[in-house]
């Protein structure tokens, strides 16, 4: 997971993506930098849209399914080759099988119980989510009592605007979605989505710099 977020430290999320559209948005994103693409399982004819982002995408993005709740959904994104599982919640059972089977595996988490105990079953990156709920200061306050080795990105009400308050309370990366894409829009409101997030993470790299 590190070597692709090292790239860009991002996960776009397509929800409501349909697979007529999902190659040309996807593409689009990579252009731009990203290389970590997920499309939720409440979408529109998920398991196609990622089967084909699986078949176009380069080698080098990373591509998944989210909103995913059991074993048997795991296993149907896993046979189209994707290897990127995004849950809301925290099950041990589908961390075990994902860490067993080479899967990357970001449960969601809320509290210092839920991260350990999916940290326990194998996962090292969490999701904060519904992030907004929770706060900026709420994944220092995690990451304080657990492992070092644990990374943490928050999920739901991230955007362009407040990228930069999550990236310095210490998240490792950040999950944005209609910040990036929302069903409906056009290519170009898409990449200028996108140019704009470059725009803003670039800025906290140059001050980071100095």
């Amino acid at each position: 997971m590190k070597t692709f977020i090292k790239k860009h430290p991002v996960i776009a999320i397509l929800r409501g993506v349909i697979p007529s559209e999902v190659v040309e948005i996807a593409q689009c994103l990579y252009t731009q930098g990203i290389r970590v693409i997920e499309v939720p399982l409440n979408s529109p004819q998920a398991l196609e849209s990622i089967a084909r982002l699986v078949m176009t995408l380069p080698k080098d993005c990373l591509v998944g399914a989210g909103t995913v709740l059991s074993l048997e959904q795991i296993k149907q994104v896993e046979n189209i080759g994707a290897k990127l599982i995004f849950s809301p919640h925290c099950d041990p059972e589908l961390i075990e099988y994902c860490t067993v089977n080479n899967l990357y595996v970001v449960p969601g988490i809320a509290t210092a119980t839920e991260a350990l105990s999916a940290y326990k079953a194998g996962a090292r990156w969490l999701k904060i989510f519904p992030a907004q709920t929770y706060g900026f200061t709420h994944i220092r306050a995690l990451k304080s009592v657990l492992p070092n080795d644990v990374h943490i990105i928050p999920v739901g009400g991230v955007s362009q605007s407040n990228a930069l308050q999550w990236l310095t309370s210490d998240a490792s990366a950040l999950g944005i979605g209609n910040s990036l894409y929302q069903r409906n829009d056009t290519l170009d409101m898409v990449k200028n989505k996108a140019i704009l997030l470059n725009d803003t993470l670039n800025a906290i790299k140059i001050n980071n710099d100095q």
